[in-house]
């Protein structure tokens, strides 16, 4: 797998908008996002489920086996 870096940025609607074209038609692609560490997009809670739930290498957690817990286990939590 061959990895290119292209500059881009968002618009005003939050959709992400590449400066130049990639020539690739009818292809598919994989599109890798970094974020400054302090980027406060990080501590949107739906971004982050919304990434965790996507991300391939937590497909393990679909596994029967995995599914251990109920909703009848643990307490609610209070937030009194």
């Amino acid at each position: 797998m061959k990895a290119i870096e292209i500059k881009a940025k968002t618009d005003d609607t939050g959709n992400l908008k590449l400066d130049i074209p990639l020539k690739r038609k009818n292809r598919q692609v994989k599109i890798l996002i970094l974020f400054k560490e302090d980027d406060e997009l990080l501590d949107n809670e739906n971004v982050w489920l919304y990434f965790n739930s996507n991300n391939p290498s937590l497909d393990f957690l679909n596994e029967p086996e995995e599914d251990i817990y109920s909703l009848t286990d643990g307490e609610p939590i209070n937030h009194d």
